[in-house]
C-alpha cells in the first residue's frame, strides 16, 4: 500500500509548446541557448524551483524539481515532478508527478545511479504542509521533516512507492532536514553517497551529514555531523579517494565552506572557508566529467557569486577543486539554484533557476547544453 495519500506515478500530457499559451515564459539572458523545461504557471503549478539533473547509465537526461501547487510556493502540497530527455536534451518528453503526498511538502531531490544496476534513486524529504520550515526548526510544527526515497529500474519511466528511510538517516533530535538539493554521487566503492544538511533541536543550528548505502540502495545509513553553520551541500570525489563536501553557509559568511573526509564520509575534517567560491547564501552545483580529448579530470562549479542572485557562473579546475582558475559568468540575469550533468558526448548540461527583474517572483527552471570549450575560452 503506498504510504502517501495520491498516486505517485501520472503524465501530463500537454508538451511544453502546447502550456505556453497559458504562461509566459521569460527570453534567457544566457550567453548561449537555453530552453525552459519547467515554467511556473503552467501545468498545474504556481511555482517551480529546486532543480536536479542526472544521466543514466544508458544516456537518458532525468531533470527534477519541485512542484509547488500555490505560487507563493513555501509551504502546503509541493510534490515531485520530472522531465526526460532520450536523445542528449535535444527534446524533452512531458512532464510526470513521481511523489505527491496530498497537503504536506515534498523537497530537496537529490537523486543518484547506482551504475552496476542502473537503478536510479531518488532521496527526498517530507515536511507536514502546513508549516514554515523555520516553525519546522523551532519544533512548533505537528512533526519534524522526514526522509524517504523511490526507485526507477526503467530510466525514470516509472517509479517505486515510497519508502520511509528515517529511522537510520536521521537522528530524533533534528528537526528540520534537507538531501542535498542537487544530486548524490557513487564512490569509488561502489557506496551511494547523498550530501544532506539538519537543524538539531536545542541549538537550531545548520549542519551537515551524509547518508548512505553499501548494499546498493536496499539499506541507508548516516554519517557524522560537519562543523557548523553550514546547509546545502554538493560533494565530489577526488582521485586519492578524499570526498571534498562543498557547503552552503548560513552565518553570513560570504563564501563557501569546504570539508574532507578519507573514510568516504563516516567523519569530517573540520570545516574551511574557500574564499575563492564567494556566495550570496545561496545553493551551488558540483560535478566531475572527463575531457573529450584529453581525458584529464574535470572540476566543474556553479553559483551565483558575489553579495545577491545573479551572474550564475561556471568554473572549472583541473586540480581537483584546490583552485578554480577559469570562471565565466554563464547568465548575468536574477539566477539562483542550478545542477550540472555531463552529457553523452563530452558537453556540460545545466539546468537552473531564471527569474526576471521587475516581475513577480515566478522562476523558470531552463536547460543549457554547453560545450567545455565555450567554459575554458578567453
Amino acid at each position: 500500500m503506498n504510504p502517501f495519500a495520491a498516486p505517485v506515478v501520472s503524465l501530463f500530457v500537454l508538451t511544453a509548446t502546447a502550456l505556453s499559451a497559458f504562461a509566459q515564459v521569460p527570453e534567457s539572458t544566457a550567453h548561449l541557448p537555453t530552453e525552459p523545461l519547467f515554467v511556473s504557471g503552467e501545468g498545474g503549478y504556481g511555482r517551480y524551483r529546486i532543480p536536479a539533473l542526472i544521466a543514466t547509465k544508458q544516456g537518458t537526461l532525468l531533470a527534477f524539481c519541485e512542484g509547488r501547487v500555490k505560487a507563493t510556493g513555501l509551504i502546503g502540497d509541493i510534490d515531485l515532478v520530472l522531465r526526460r530527455s532520450t536523445d542528449g536534451g535535444k527534446t524533452w518528453l512531458p512532464m510526470q508527478k513521481i511523489a505527491d503526498a496530498s497537503e504536506d511538502t515534498l523537497g530537496n531531490p537529490c537523486p543518484v545511479v547506482d551504475q552496476k544496476t542502473g537503478t536510479i534513486w531518488l532521496p527526498f524529504t517530507r515536511s507536514p504542509g502546513p508549516f514554515s520550515e523555520q516553525q519546522i526548526v523551532d519544533s512548533q510544527s505537528s512533526g519534524p521533516t522526514t526522509v524517504w526515497i523511490i526507485k526507477s529500474d526503467d530510466e525514470g519511466a516509472t517509479w517505486s512507492e515510497p519508502r520511509d528511510i528515517s529511522a537510520t538517516t536521521r537522528e530524533p533530535s533534528w528537526t528540520w532536514y534537507g538531501t542535498g538539493p542537487g544530486i548524490g554521487i557513487q564512490l569509488a566503492s561502489g557506496r551511494l553517497f547523498i550530501p544532506s544538511y539538519h537543524t538539531e533541536r536545542d541549538s537550531k543550528m545548520y549542519r551537515c551529514h551524509a547518508i548512505f548505502s553499501d548494499d546498493g540502495g536496499r539499506t541507508w545509513q548516516k554519517g557524522e555531523t560537519v562543523g557548523e553553520h553550514t546547509a546545502e551541500c554538493q560533494a565530489a570525489q577526488r582521485s586519492d579517494g578524499t570526498v571534498v563536501l562543498n557547503m552552503r553557509g548560513t552565518n553570513k559568511q560570504g563564501f563557501r565552506t569546504l570539508a574532507t573526509s578519507r573514510d568516504a564520509g563516516e567523519t569530517w575534517s573540520k570545516p574551511e572557508i574557500d574564499r575563492t567560491l564567494t556566495e550570496p547564501a545561496c545553493q551551488a552545483a558540483l560535478i566531475v566529467m572527463n575531457e573529450p580529448v584529453t581525458d584529464r579530470r574535470l572540476w566543474l562549479f556553479s553559483n551565483p557569486p558575489g553579495t545577491t542572485r545573479h551572474n550564475l557562473t561556471l568554473r572549472a579546475s583541473k586540480d581537483e577543486g584546490k583552485t578554480w582558475p577559469v570562471a565565466k559568468v554563464f547568465d548575468p540575469g536574477a539566477t539562483e539554484y542550478s545542477s550540472l550533468v555531463s552529457l553523452p558526448g563530452g558537453n556540460l548540461g545545466l539546468l537552473y533557476e531564471l527569474s526576471r527583474k521587475g516581475e513577480k517572483y515566478r522562476p523558470q527552471l531552463h536547460f543549457a547544453n554547453i560545450p567545455l570549450t565555450w567554459i575554458q575560452a578567453p
